[in-house]
């Protein structure tokens, strides 16, 4: 049964990584061993071929530790993969049609994840069927072009209290900041650069984790 509590990790692929199958096995490997509650693959530079590709050297990985893995963005490529879990943009497939297709390609277990960055998003998304939320950017965040403005963490606790469907914490996240979002309410929280870009990427993973231990 897929449970969203603690670290959520993400492969923040480049066209780089990806075209390195060897280090992108080895960076899996490194969050799956942060013991996370969802692996995410998220590559903003590469074409759905590549993207592919990419999530059938990971989702063995996932399955072997049994991590739920997760492709961004891209619904085709999610049931193509056979991902257990895909997480949608505001400027994504529309949850609704993405809700219809899971109906038709015969996957009512696909959960799908919807990003929302103000309180009136995560009330519409949970309301539309959403199985979780990600909810954000809570602080300053430099992995996204043009982020959405920063909701904070008073917005976060009211969002949690309010959502009726699990919230992931999202944007400008630190392994630091882990205990102030749990605080809050947040199920989990999604790290990119602060554990991706890190000396040792699974003892921040594990950092992160360690704010749901409690």
């Amino acid at each position: 049964m897929f449970s969203l509590r603690g670290y959520y990790a993400i492969v923040d692929a480049t066209a780089v990584l990806v075209g390195d199958g060897e280090a992108l096995e080895r960076r899996t490997r490194q969050l799956l061993e942060a013991g996370p509650c969802c692996l995410q693959l998220r590559a903003k530079e590469i074409g759905a071929r590549i993207l592919a590709a990419a999530a059938r050297r990971m989702l063995p990985l996932c399955r072997a530790a049994g991590v739920p893995f997760c492709v961004n963005d891209r619904l085709d490529v999610a049931l193509a993969v056979g991902a257990e879990v895909v997480h949608l943009g505001q400027d994504d497939l529309p949850l609704a049609d993405a809700l219809r297709v899971r109906v038709v390609a015969g996957r009512p277990d696909l959960v799908v994840g919807f990003s929302t960055h103000n309180a009136a998003q995560a009330v519409a998304a949970a309301s539309a069927g959403a199985d979780y939320i990600g909810f954000g950017p809570v602080f300053a965040t430099s992995s996204k072009l043009n982020p959405d403005p920063v909701v904070g963490l008073k917005q976060l606790a009211e969002v949690c209290r309010s959502a009726s469907v699990p919230v992931v914490a999202i944007g400008g996240v630190r392994p630091e900041h882990a205990r102030l979002l749990a605080d809050a309410g947040a199920s989990a929280t999604a790290v990119i650069s602060a554990v991706n870009g890190a000396a040792d990427p699974t003892a921040a993973g594990r950092q992160v984790a360690a704010a749901w231990l409690r």
